[in-house]
């Protein structure tokens, strides 16, 4: 038995959602840290993080609901504060008049600039050596792969589960 095949038990398999979910919440907490440090104090690190995946483009709402996967009603409303409270504007699609159009507002860009500096000095705190980062470098690979797989599964998978 090979040491890869050794390490990925079903147990791993099964504590590896455990694991992310944690790291979830724990990273919600750091960007709910962080805006409190740039004085954001309307923003939830939910609404924080959308305005990150809109970034410097103009996205469909369809776009942005897919990137960050968001719940339907709880995306609505978020994306109400963030459009009321000056973070995004949002405007009619050219080709498609039911479709709305969002992008971020000066607010939204200068919120977006301050997280991306505390980001990058949070990241370089972690990345110490070159080790560090090439670690760092699988992981994403490794969850990116995972992702992939799962949602694949999602999509494709034609088994009755009953």
């Amino acid at each position: 038995m090979s040491m890869q095949q050794s390490v990925a038990t079903p147990a791993v398999y099964t504590d590896l959602g455990r694991v992310m979910e944690s790291i979830t919440r724990r990273f919600l907490d750091v960007l709910r840290m962080e805006l409190a440090r740039i004085g954001v104090t309307d923003l939830s690190p939910t609404q924080a993080l959308m305005l990150l995946h809109i970034g410097n483009e103009e996205l469909s709402v369809r776009d942005l609901l897919e990137r960050g996967y968001y719940l339907g009603s709880n995306a609505s409303y978020n994306l109400k504060h963030l459009v009321e409270a000056g973070y995004v504007d949002r405007s009619p699609s050219l080709r498609d008049r039911r479709a709305a159009r969002l992008k971020l507002s000066e607010r939204g860009l200068a919120t977006c600039e301050a997280l991306r500096k505390l980001e990058a000095s949070r990241a370089d705190s972690l990345l110490r050596s070159d080790s560090d980062g090439a670690d760092f470098e699988t992981t994403y690979r490794t969850l990116r792969r995972l992702e992939r797989a799962w949602t694949d599964l999602i999509r494709y998978d034609d088994a009755d589960p009953a």
